[in-house]
């Protein structure tokens, strides 16, 4: 694995919403550099990207209320356990659970194990609230998968708030999780 600048210069075999993501990024002129990989679906796999990226990769959970009419999108530091009754207190949902992989692939156009902020740019009605720990700000870079988990990219913690995140129409709610039980 290496790291390289910007998008593949072959797509051929790449997924389209891989190119997609790629796509939106270089259009709103944001910065990136990459790296693929082996598909990888837990934290720990992730741990040898985040030595090539120079960033740890931001775990995300797709959540929804015990209703499945709420979604929410946590991102937030890899080796920061998750309590689902810090965050339901403030955000004011009870019950919150893991949203089906459908729900996943209605909202995001995502599959498990690709879960990203860039899954965003698929939430064109907006179902999908975002919620940052507010650890995840404090990093000049944050790691996130391209829409793949085959490939991850490191960006700019401004760029994702200053000029992604307005280009999907996200605002997100800023949380505070210790991982304390």
């Amino acid at each position: 694995m290496e790291l390289m600048d910007g998008r593949p210069e072959n797509c051929c075999g790449r997924l389209e919403r891989e190119i997609r993501t790629y796509d939106l990024l270089d259009n709103l002129g944001i910065s990136y550099q990459r790296t693929d990989h082996e598909a990888t679906d837990t934290m720990e796999e992730c741990n040898a990207i985040d030595a090539i990226l120079g960033v740890v990769i931001c775990k995300n959970l797709f959540l929804c209320n015990k209703q499945q009419t709420r979604f929410y999108l946590l991102m937030m530091p890899g080796n920061k356990a998750f309590k689902t009754k810090e965050l339901s207190h403030q955000i004011g949902s009870s019950r919150l659970s893991f949203a089906s992989p459908e729900n996943m692939y209605k909202h995001l156009g995502l599959e498990p194990g690709s879960v990203s902020i860039m899954g965003l740019m698929n939430d064109h009605d907006e179902q999908v609230q975002l919620l940052i720990d507010e650890d995840v700000l404090k990093d000049e870079y944050l790691g996130c998968h391209p829409c793949v988990n085959t490939s991850s990219l490191k960006i700019r913690t401004s760029d994702i708030i200053d000029r992604f995140l307005p280009a999907t129409g996200h605002e997100p709610v800023i949380v505070h999780l210790t991982g304390d039980s």
